[in-house]
């Protein structure tokens, strides 16, 4: 299954080869991740635009927990005049790169909107802000019902009064199942690859690979060691550390092409599709 089904609106980047390397060798596997798997611009609109609808304001902070790159930290700053993002990751590789990359691609006044933080976000000291987002199932890393409940009242702790805790979620029949599923971006395919999952436990073991037009290949880019978490177990769990309200926001379906259409609303009565990504808004 799919990590995203969102169009990415990324520029293509082919970088030149030397003799004897491979398209796998100089490849970036960040750059191929935001390609294949982000669209911060969607992901962006869709929680500025429901915090307004469930606040009454427009949200002004933001904290993006298990940021990665930063990328939608960026994509935050860049959107309005004044907003400002923290990035919180354990990862030093990924928030250099992105330090570099992303960050060091705005302007001067929107990169010093951003606060890159090497730290857990069970502890991480931020100010109180109107938005956390915790995206692409990387809060699933937590694989216990008492883990996940303490970094839920974490973040109740971070957030403004009147704040709002964004998630995304998947799931449906395919969502269990040991397989790979290949996308193809036209010079490269992307891999993503559920590899093991144990029904007794929830635990998952999934990856990321790319293949590249001239054979060459660039296996386990990324690895998930994750719990898959259904929506009633997530939404009894974010009840149970405070959250007031908890919304699942449903894709509706394209007519024509049957597939998403990208718009997400509240919702109680879902699909049982094979395979399905939402939203999740809990709100303080």
């Amino acid at each position: 299954m799919s990590r995203k089904n969102r169009q990415n609106k990324n520029a293509k980047r082919k970088p030149a080869l030397v003799p004897g390397e491979t398209q796998a060798d100089k490849a970036d596997r960040h750059i191929l991740y935001e390609r294949a798997v982000q669209c911060v611009e969607s992901e962006i609109d869709m929680v500025d635009e429901t915090f307004e609808t469930l606040r009454g304001r427009k949200a002004v902070t933001l904290r993006e927990d298990f940021c990665g790159t930063a990328n939608t930290s960026c994509e935050w700053v860049r959107r309005r005049q004044g907003n400002q993002a923290w990035g919180i990751d354990l990862d030093t590789e990924v928030l250099g790169w992105g330090k570099t990359n992303k960050v060091g691609a705005l302007n001067s006044t929107d990169a010093g909107h951003i606060t890159l933080l090497n730290e857990n976000v069970l502890t991480a000291q931020t100010p109180s802000v109107d938005m956390i987002l915790a995206m692409n199932f990387s809060y699933w890393i937590f694989q216990t019902r008492a883990g996940l409940k303490e970094y839920f009242a974490r973040v109740h702790e971070c957030l403004v009064d009147d704040g709002v805790l964004f998630l995304d979620s998947y799931g449906g029949y395919e969502s269990c199942r040991e397989m790979e599923e290949e996308t193809d971006h036209d010079d490269f395919v992307y891999v993503w690859d559920q590899d093991r999952y144990n029904p007794i436990t929830g635990e998952m073991q999934c990856y990321i690979h790319f293949k590249f037009p001239d054979g060459s290949k660039l296996k386990r880019a990324f690895s998930y060691n994750w719990r898959l978490w259904t929506l009633p177990e997530l939404r009894e769990v974010l009840t149970e550390a405070g959250f007031k309200r908890v919304l699942i926001h449903w894709e509706g379906t394209d007519s024509k092409t049957d597939e998403g259409d990208g718009v997400f609303t509240p919702t109680e009565d879902g699909e049982a599709d094979a395979a399905f990504i939402c939203y999740i808004s809990a709100e303080k």
